[in-house]
């Protein structure tokens, strides 16, 4: 009988997560400030922080419709500042090589959107926690000044926050689909397809739009059929994600230091349709099923939302493009801290001590 034998160190080390820390080759000297849009009450935290950035020399991005609010254009003490900013457009201007690091005003959406402005390497992201809920963001604001001058002298924890690498193929339009599920154009197959790629820091939902059919989608996972989901949809979230959407859809909660991918159904038709975790490394293929009675719709981090067609496949995998977070206190303890704040995990009134003179029954 041949045994194979694995050769297993015999100190098998496991980096601690706190150990990730942030170190700067050189001072950083631009940054990147994004605003959440239409919320007056971040105005006045959001000039503060720019003088504060623009007296240290620090070369500061800002989003073009960001310097569009009325408030902030009549604001002639500003106006000074305003002159040294350097603006960019949305999906028009690339500066993901001009900025050393970002600082996030808002909420959760902030750091989303800040995700899906880089779509190769993503710049040290610093979130203020000036929104709603704040499962992200761990900076308070009050101290900022000094928050930010320790990031820029690089003394900070910082967590890896993986995204996914989502390419959605559509066949056009003139295109028909057979029985057999093939697609029949007129012209070269090839060049009848059309490829969109996105990156996707929390998770990509497909859902039935507005029909009121179930969905019904195949779900395969490194070319092999796993299961069809038959329901009002599917979750495939990182670990990141997994806080979001499908922990309200029942699923498990993933620290994001995890290599995973979670998969969850959308009130699926099936008592038996657990969400579950995948290795991070496979690639999963979503696709309408050949006998579905409708189409289904996708979106990416609940942005670019777009109808799935028949003969339109969904790749997944793992980017190689993670979001560097910068941490308060480290990647354990601020998780754990935005589980008890935010989502008030675990939260139960204490039971009263039984004194050893009380009977037990």
């Amino acid at each position: 009988v041949a045994f194979i034998r694995v050769l297993i160190p015999a100190l098998w080390h496991i980096q601690d997560p706190a150990s990730q820390r942030l170190t700067w080759n050189k001072p950083p000297k631009s940054v990147l400030v994004i605003k959440k849009i239409q919320d007056a009450s971040l105005l006045q935290p959001f000039k503060e922080l720019c003088v504060f950035l623009t007296e240290k020399n620090m070369i500061v991005y800002v989003e073009r419709k960001v310097l569009a609010d009325p408030v902030i254009q009549a604001d002639e003490s500003f106006a000074a500042v305003i002159q040294r900013f350097c603006t960019f457009r949305e999906d028009l201007d690339d500066i993901s090589n001009r900025v050393d690091f970002i600082i996030c005003l808002g909420g959760d959406g902030t750091l989303l959107y800040a995700s899906s402005l880089f779509q190769k390497t993503v710049p040290p992201v610093m979130s203020f926690h000036l929104g709603s809920l704040g499962f992200l963001t761990p900076f308070n604001f009050d101290t900022y000044q000094s928050q930010v001058t320790q990031i820029i002298e690089g003394n900070a924890a910082i967590i890896l926050r993986s995204r996914l690498r989502v390419v959605k193929e559509s066949r056009e339009k003139n295109a028909r689909v057979d029985k057999k599920g093939i697609i029949k154009t007129n012209g070269d197959s090839e060049g009848s397809r059309k490829a969109m790629q996105y990156q996707v820091l929390n998770e990509v939902v497909v859902d039935r739009g507005p029909f009121s059919y179930l969905s019904n989608v195949d779900l395969f996972l490194d070319g092999h059929l796993i299961t069809t989901v038959q329901g009002d949809g599917v979750i495939v979230s990182t670990p990141t994600g997994s806080t979001a959407y499908a922990v309200a859809a029942g699923a498990s909660m993933i620290h994001p230091n995890v290599p995973a991918i979670m998969i969850t159904p959308i009130c699926p038709h099936s008592l038996s349709f657990r969400p579950i975790v995948v290795p991070a490394g496979v690639e999963l293929k979503i696709m309408l099923s050949r006998d579905s009675r409708n189409t289904a719709w996708v979106s990416f981090d609940g942005r670019k939302r777009q109808e799935i067609c028949h003969g339109d496949n969904i790749t997944i995998t793992t980017s190689c493009f993670p979001v560097p977070s910068i941490c308060f206190q480290d990647p354990v303890n601020d998780w754990f801290e935005s589980l008890a704040q935010c989502l008030h995990w675990n939260v139960r009134k204490k039971q009263n001590y039984l004194s050893s003179k009380e009977d037990v029954f």
